[in-house]
């Protein structure tokens, strides 16, 4: 079971677990539950056989069949109906199915991850969630949480995500100036991830050059109350503040040569030039290179 606050990568979590685990080779199926039309989910889920009711004519593969082998991802599974509910604890506790119309019953070897954004006990509380469905999928729960909890992941998920979408748009991605970056982490980020990846998607359509400012970081004014993220916030800026003064002091020292000023920072010298783009120093290391 993985929770957490919609846009916050459960799909991408468990997409993770799958690549990295010995079933990496066999299919994953990511199916949101809320999507579903009530009389198609156990349809969808388990199949059915020729002449199982009007117009099932051929024999139709159902998701777990589909993974076999592999895994099957069951997003928003609070949307699920009770009597799939039924079936779905059935194949989980038995590894048993039967497809709609079937004479017998089959097995399957899958694994099972879920999420939910949404308190499950107080749905099973309110009659619309299984308990004892519930105990089988929590054997364990990994628990996602939110962007404003993890503010030190921001540059380098805005790292990953401008380059996924220059690369879609067949560009070299721009970078964001400190000043924007330290307006990222100040954010509360409501929509988490997906509102993240949605503003890099709106700051790329909107910019022209080599660097994104803050101009471009359209957010709104939301101030944080809590003191453990101030202290995040703080503590990012802090960190841009110290690799830009280190930066220019090593440049300094070495005469703008980036290969100098790399081994004694005994960095490589590409993810020192690196850091110099993200402080927009290249500039700087060519001049003084010139007088050098």
């Amino acid at each position: 079971m993985i929770t957490g606050e919609t846009g916050s990568g459960k799909e991408v979590f468990a997409r993770a677990i799958h690549y990295t685990g010995p079933r990496a080779a066999f299919p994953f199926l990511p199916v949101n539950c809320a999507t579903l039309p009530v009389e198609l989910v156990e349809n969808e889920l388990f199949g059915h056989a020729p002449g199982a009711y009007t117009g099932a004519r051929a024999v139709h593969r159902g998701l777990i069949q589909q993974a076999e082998g592999g895994t099957l991802f069951l997003d928003e599974i609070d949307s699920l109906p009770l009597p799939a509910q039924a079936k779905l604890l059935r194949f989980l506790q038995e590894r048993e199915y039967r497809p709609l119309g079937a004479g017998a019953a089959r097995r399957a070897d899958v694994r099972m991850l879920s999420a939910t954004n949404h308190e499950l006990l107080p749905l099973i509380h309110a009659g619309r969630f299984r308990q004892d469905l519930y105990f089988r999928l929590n054997v364990l729960t990994l628990r996602l949480p939110p962007l404003r909890e993890r503010t030190e992941d921001i540059p380098a998920l805005t790292e990953h995500l401008l380059a996924r979408h220059a690369r879609l748009a067949q560009g070299r991605p721009p970078r964001f100036t400190p000043a924007a970056m330290a307006k990222l982490a100040a954010y509360d980020w409501p929509g988490n991830v997906r509102e993240l990846e949605n503003m890099i998607e709106r700051a790329l359509v909107l910019s022209t050059g080599e660097w994104i400012d803050e101009s471009l970081v359209d957010l709104p004014a939301v101030e944080r109350a809590q003191p453990d993220e101030s202290f995040k916030v703080q503590k990012l800026r802090v960190v841009i503040q110290f690799e830009r003064h280190y930066l220019e002091e090593s440049l300094t020292r070495h005469g703008g040569n980036i290969t100098r000023a790399a081994k004694a920072a005994k960095k490589d010298r590409r993810a020192f030039f690196e850091l110099l783009r993200k402080h927009n120093l290249t500039r700087r290391t060519n001049s003084e290179a010139r007088r050098v």
